[in-house]
């Protein structure tokens, strides 16, 4: 019994909720302006009392008036009975101002109970929707005249939610028509140009309806033209031109005073034009702020972000989706897809992007789902990385980063067999194919090696290849003498007998000791004699039958040996004698002899050679000289402190790089160029950061940079390839003399400085061979020598040719890359007298010709040529 009474009671308590009382009166009214009030109810109980009071604010002119309609419907047997009760009532405000329509209370028959409407605000102005200026008819409510349409009676406004936004702040344009007139219709509709944003009608009534509002007091009949959502592209101030529109009034003429009452009646109209328009608007955009992270996508306002599979069960070779959703307020109509890293051996397809957004809020809040199609060909267990995303919040002034949790998600190996074919079991294989390119990029940066060099710096033609070449020449001149000397050396007897004449006097000296220890005396002075005349006459070129004490004195004197040194050998010599021919010896007397021969032997070999060694010693300062100043050229040009600070900017860009801030790393490395440094490794890198902040021109021109002053850079040549394909522009190419394309590959091979090198190389062996076929005894020694000096001095002319083509390559600034989005070439230097003859975009490379002002005379590949304005392209 109890679930019976409460069944009923639900079933009551439904039909009551289900029953509603409201309140149908207009917003704004005038003074002496009667209006209607009228009480709807709607619902299945009847009412059984009404009660309403208008108030102290209004005057009840009549009223009420009920009315009662049913309508009784069946939808499959089963019927349904619904019922309108209304209480109309007439008012007339008071006064001006703003005031309250009081609720109405209505009791319900049974157990309806009772229902109250809630209290309704009414604003009253002074002034009607009708114009009162100029001569009218009583009570029509038209003018009179086109003279008496004026501004205030008929005007168009364009309203802006705000007029200080960031670049893709989204901003609501509405724009309505103001009339306090009898309009019959309109013609010649322009809606405002919105240069520089974006924008997307969000409300365009097909029929145009009109609406009381209150301005200044006074009511106007309003109509809603146009709605739209406005995001700014650029910033600065944006102007929006004026939004036009002709209205068709009905004029009624005005009455004469020998009128009768029925020329009222019968009053006659005219229709007139008048053109209304919107006063121009400025919006004030701010850019947005620097350092954008790479994962910034466009977004402005507040957003939020979700990622899911399109099913849990993936097999290989069987499509599934990931789908990214973006939610939140803001530009969502200009969001663009996050980056989203695969696994490896996925098959990525084209997105598929959805917009859901709510028209009631302007456009400007709803989800952006974008659909990652993608089909694994691989099974196992793989992770979808965190898919981020990064968004300007304009309230709280910065970047925000949103991301995804990460996906784990498991492939089961598919069904790979055709079909209508039986599987048979076998044994388990793999299905082998080849290792496919699953993207193309950019090859990464150098991180490491550098080498740095002051800018237009080439080692061909410096002041160190030419030491280094006269050095060389001049090591081949002293290797050419030096082994002609050697070979007269070994040719010269009296020469060789004077270097061995010491080696001898040792030798007599010694066995002259063996014969003393044995106590023979005539032998010992004979082997003494011999020592002390032998060395002189070895070392002065003396034969003995020349030899004589004074013709010695004079020669020892002249090769530098002082007087009493040669009065001591000519006193040994006069004791050896006198005691050689003595019948008897005395051991003390020939020990003293031989001390006395080995003394002055030692002496007079000292004193000669330190004569030589003073004629030598201008030869050694002058090595020593030139030692120094090879040491001063050779010395570093750049201090130590400056290449550290060049270290740690090229590091900097490095880490920057690494974590995707390539505009940070774009300002590093063009600082480290600032400062009158370059190189290939350099050049490539700006390229690579430029490339990855998708400023393809600028990449490609940095790329030729690098190419420039390195043709052989791999790294410089492959990424310029992969920028070329984003290049719009395809132009054919001149073909070239086929020994100019040799020529060209060959000397690509290896950069200037190495050619350089290479070039010095080969004339050392040059000379080499020279020396080889100069001075070589032998036949064959003599063939070899004569064609490796050939052979090496047609190298050395190749390499001395590619080094300064590639140094004459770099000097020559005739070629540039367009930087400009889009440019006319113009077949005269001039923007007023010439015409366009051909339209070229950025990123393709011309050579220029001439130049002439702000000018430049530029060439394609294909041939063609024109001007065009210098701040359109670059210098390579």
């Amino acid at each position: 019994m109890k679930k019976v009474f409460l069944t009923i009671a639900i079933i009551l308590q439904a039909l009551l909720a289900s029953a509603q009382l409201r309140v149908e009166v207009p917003e704004v009214v005038s003074v002496n302006e009667q209006f209607n009030v009228s009480f709807v109810y709607d619902g299945e109980f009847s009412p059984s009392d009404f009660s309403w009071n208008p108030g102290q604010d209004f005057n009840l002119v009549w009223g009420p008036q009920k009315g009662q309609s049913t309508s009784v419907s069946i939808i499959n047997g089963k019927k349904t009975k619904s019922s309108q009760f209304t209480y109309n009532y007439i008012l007339m405000p008071k006064t001006s101002g703003s005031f309250v329509i009081p609720p109405a209370t209505i009791t319900l028959k049974g157990k309806g109970g009772t229902l109250t409407t809630d209290p309704v605000q009414v604003t009253v102005v002074k002034e009607g929707a009708n114009a009162t200026v100029g001569s009218q008819s009583q009570g029509s409510g038209t003018i009179s005249g086109q003279s008496d349409i004026s501004s205030e009676n008929l005007f168009l406004r364009l309203t802006l939610d705000k007029t200080k936004v960031v670049v893709g702040e989204p901003v609501i344009a509405t724009l309505k028509l103001y009339q306090r007139v009898n309009i019959a219709g309109f013609e010649d509709v322009r809606f405002p140009t919105f240069n520089g944003f974006w924008n997307q009608v969000i409300q365009a009534p097909v029929n145009i309806e009109f609406k009381r509002e209150s301005i200044d007091d006074k009511i106007y009949n309003t109509a809603l033209l146009r709605k739209f959502v406005l995001i700014p592209q650029q910033s600065g101030v944006l102007k929006i031109e004026p939004a036009e529109l002709v209205c068709l009034v009905n004029v009624g003429s005005a009455s004469t005073p020998s009128a009768s009452i029925f020329d009222e009646f019968f009053n006659e109209f005219r229709t007139v034009r008048k053109r209304v328009s919107t006063p121009e608007m400025k919006v004030q955009v701010s850019a947005l702020p620097s350092g954008a992270p790479a994962t910034f996508h466009g977004g402005v306002g507040e957003f939020s972000i979700s990622a899911k599979l399109s099913k849990n069960e993936i097999s290989t070779h069987e499509a599934s989706s990931l789908i990214v959703s973006v939610s939140g307020r803001g530009n969502v109509s200009l969001l663009e897809a996050p980056d989203v890293v695969f696994p490896p051996d996925f098959e990525v397809y084209d997105t598929k992007v959805t917009e859901k957004t709510d028209k009631s809020a302007g456009g400007t809040v709803g989800t952006k789902i974008f659909e990652y199609p993608f089909i694994p060909k691989s099974a196992g267990e793989f992770e979808l990385q965190p898919v981020k995303y990064t968004y300007y919040d304009i309230s709280a002034g910065k970047y925000i980063t949103i991301e995804t949790p990460v996906i784990p998600f498991a492939v089961a190996r598919g069904n790979e067999t055709s079909s209508g074919t039986a599987t048979v079991p076998s044994t388990p294989s793999v299905s082998r194919q080849g290792v496919k390119n699953i993207n193309e990029d950019i090859r990464y940066i150098n991180v490491k090696d550098s080498r740095l060099r002051p800018k237009g710096s080439f080692f061909v033609g410096s002041s160190s290849f030419w030491i280094s070449f006269v050095l060389i020449f001049i090591l081949a001149v002293i290797a050419y003498f030096s082994i002609i000397f050697l070979t007269l050396r070994r040719s010269d007897v009296i020469g060789a007998k004077t270097r061995g004449a010491t080696k001898m006097a040792r030798r007599r000296l010694k066995k002259a000791e063996n014969f003393l220890k044995q106590n023979i005396y005539g032998g010992f002075y004979e082997e003494l004699h011999k020592a002390l005349v032998g060395y002189v006459s070895d070392k002065l070129n003396i034969s003995p039958s020349d030899f004589s004490k004074e013709s010695v004195a004079a020669s020892l004197i002249d090769a530098g040996v002082r007087e009493s040194t040669v009065t001591d050998f000519i006193s040994v010599i006069d004791e050896c004698e006198f005691a050689r021919y003595s019948p008897t010896g005395n051991s003390d007397a020939t020990s003293e002899h031989f001390r006395k021969a080995v003394d002055v032997i030692s002496i007079l070999d000292s004193e000669m050679k330190s004569k030589k060694i003073k004629n030598k010693g201008k030869v050694r300062s002058g090595a020593v000289i030139s030692i120094i100043f090879a040491l001063i050229f050779s010395a570093p040009s750049v201090s130590q402190a400056q290449d550290a600070y060049v270290d740690s900017l090229w590091h900097k860009a490095s880490e920057a790089y690494e974590a995707g801030q390539w505009q940070e790393a774009v300002s590093l490395y063009e600082s480290i160029s600032g400062l009158g440094l370059e190189s290939a490794a350099l050049y490539c890198n700006t390229g690579n950061a430029y490339f990855k902040i998708q400023d393809y021109p600028r990449a490609i021109l940095y790329y030729e940079k690098s190419l420039k002053l390195d043709p052989s850079y791999s790294d410089a040549r492959y990424n310029h390839k992969v920028a070329s394909d984003f290049v719009q522009d395809m132009i054919d190419q001149v073909p070239e003399f086929i020994l100019k394309t040799w020529s060209k590959d060959l000397c690509y091979t290896l950069d200037s400085n190495t050619w350089a090198v290479l070039a010095l190389v080969s004339f050392a062996f040059f000379l080499s061979g020279l020396l080889l076929f100069l001075l070589s005894e032998l036949s064959g020694l003599r063939k070899t020598g004569f064609f490796s000096a050939i052979i090496f001095l047609i190298l050395f002319g190749f390499s001395i040719w590619f080094s300064t083509w590639q140094k004459s390559d770099y000097m020559n600034k005739d070629t540039a890359v367009i930087v400009a989005p889009v440019v006319s070439v113009k077949n005269s230097p001039s923007s007023e007298t010439s015409s366009d003859l051909f339209i070229l975009h950025d990123g393709t490379k011309v050579r220029v010709i001439d130049e002439v002002g702000n000018w430049y005379n530029i060439e394609l590949s294909d041939g063609r040529q024109g001007w065009i304005q210098s701040k359109a392209l670059e210098i390579i």
